[in-house]
């Protein structure tokens, strides 16, 4: 039984460092992207161990393109810069749009919002890579418009629902 308490004692203890860990990273993120927060370019959340960084497109693309935009490299430098530091955690990059169908002669390169958003996910994957972050760490994932965080209903719901989220989640 003293073996138990003691495996539990550890595991207790490994949990609290890996919370410290997300912590310290959290509040590195929030100093390193103060002025981006401030205009409302970024956010940075922390639940359950989970840490998130969600980037509205505008910063990081210009509308309908793929290709990430000289100032939005400068932001994702500074992402890079505290992620670099992370050994222990899996980076998922989860590209999202609104839910304006994509035509005229953008439906030629992306037939839909799978497409665009599957294709800036994968440019700021492979800029991580190329900056030095882990490809073993990194993952791409399109959700197109089916994972809105605010109503399609309005120019501001669009822009908020139109983002790319770096997700720090534990290893599997």
């Amino acid at each position: 039984m003293p073996r138990l308490k003691d495996e539990i004692a550890n595991l207790k203890k490994a949990k609290e460092e890996e919370v410290q860990k997300t912590s310290k990273t959290y509040e590195d993120l929030l100093e390193k992207m103060k002025s981006e927060i401030s205009q409302g370019q970024v956010t940075i959340s922390e639940l359950k161990g989970k840490l998130t960084v969600n980037m509205v497109d505008a910063v990081l693309f210009d509308s309908g393109k793929a290709e990430i935009k000289p100032e939005g490299l400068i932001v994702l430098q500074k992402v890079i810069d505290i992620l670099k530091n992370i050994k222990d955690k899996s980076i998922r990059i989860e590209g999202h749009t609104d839910n304006d169908q994509i035509g005229g002669a953008l439906a030629k390169k992306y037939q839909t919002n799978w497409e665009l958003s599957a294709a800036r996910a994968i440019n700021v994957t492979r800029y991580l890579q190329q900056q030095g972050i882990d490809p073993l760490n990194l993952s791409a994932i399109a959700y197109g418009e089916f994972k809105p965080v605010a109503a399609n209903d309005s120019r501001e719901g669009k822009a908020k629902n139109r983002r790319i989220e770096i997700i720090l989640v534990p290893k599997e």
